[in-house]
């Protein structure tokens, strides 16, 4: 078994995420703490207990999502005995996941990361005014379809490809009135269903530029090592393990296209059989298995999915790099 882990992003955040966690392991309920103190807020309250419209804020959901998701690794290193760096073969996180995999694979530390990302959700809200800004979904479509329906609905305001989800998901996002006549033209560019996403800002497209110079800032004050196995990063997808290779895919990350499924098929392609999505949800798990149809993927959020994994991960039979 060769195996990668993956980090869930924006969406996947839901009340009461990490609670079991916390109340099972202490190392979770330290890592929590770390995450609180950097943040110098009960970010873990709002995890647990609501109300979801707070946990939901996207300076709230992008830290706490990434808590989540290192809080298993914490549990799997410190009290099961298991060694990403060993049995790990890549990492790779959906938009803010990237910076829980980078600190899951040591690049970050976690008041960094989670610091960066309270900063990075501020920038994206910030960087758009309310209502200025839109996202859809296109069921039905992949990329190909995406690209060609965001440019003809552009006309002459920003409309992009998001994200590449799986061959029959995309995502688009940009002006308001962009989306609306990209809701008018779905159907003859073959989208079964077009849905307009809940967000608060059009993530990843030109509009977010202010952020991207935002993070810039931010990440060139920050220490990034070079991970203990290669990050398949959003931007390229494709493995990188220099720092500054990393800095700078997650400023470019923050107006481009998550290349999502690119990312699923080359780790697929250099013979990953098993992604583990790590955090809360199971989103990625469920794209990976329409991305390749052969690659096994679970979900691990929970102390009995960690339990649950935990054979396959301890008994030497995974494939090393």
């Amino acid at each position: 078994m060769t195996v990668a882990f993956v980090f869930p992003g924006q969406g996947s955040q839901a009340v009461g995420m990490g609670a079991e966690l916390a109340r099972a392991y202490g190392s979770a309920r330290a890592l929590f703490d770390e995450v609180d103190a950097a943040l110098g807020q009960k970010l873990s309250e709002i995890m647990f207990n609501g109300p979801l419209e707070v946990l939901t804020l996207t300076e709230n959901a992008q830290p706490a999502l990434m808590a989540v998701s290192l809080a298993v690794i914490r549990v799997l290193e410190q009290e099961k005995g298991f060694r990403l760096a060993d049995k790990v073969k890549y990492v790779a996180g959906h938009s803010l996941g990237e910076y829980s995999a980078l600190a899951a694979a040591g690049a970050l530390k976690v008041a960094d990361a989670a610091r960066l990302l309270r900063l990075r959700g501020q920038a994206m809200q910030a960087a758009v005014p309310v209502g200025q800004g839109a996202m859809a979904a296109l069921l039905g479509v992949g990329k190909e379809a995406g690209e060609k329906l965001a440019a003809e609905a552009a006309q002459g305001e920003v409309c992009q490809l998001a994200n590449d989800n799986e061959p029959t998901q995309a995502v688009i996002s940009g002006a308001r009135g962009a989306l609306e006549r990209a809701a008018q033209l779905a159907k003859a560019h073959g989208v079964r269903r077009f849905i307009a996403l809940n967000v608060s800002a059009p993530f990843h497209c030109a509009l977010m530029q202010p952020a991207a110079d935002a993070m810039a800032k931010a990440l060139a004050e920050v220490e990034i090592k070079a991970p203990a196995v290669p990050l398949v990063a959003n931007v390229l997808a494709a493995p990188i393990r220099d720092p500054a290779a990393i800095r700078q895919g997650l400023v470019e990350q923050v107006t481009g296209t998550v290349r999502w499924r690119e990312c699923v098929a080359r780790m697929a392609a250099d013979g990953v059989n098993h992604i583990y999505e790590i955090g809360s949800g199971k989103v990625l798990a469920g794209l990976a298995k329409r991305i390749v149809p052969s690659l096994n993927a679970s979900a691990v959020g929970t102390p009995q999915d960690i339990d649950a994994i935990l054979p396959a991960l301890t008994d030497g039979a995974i494939g090393l790099r």
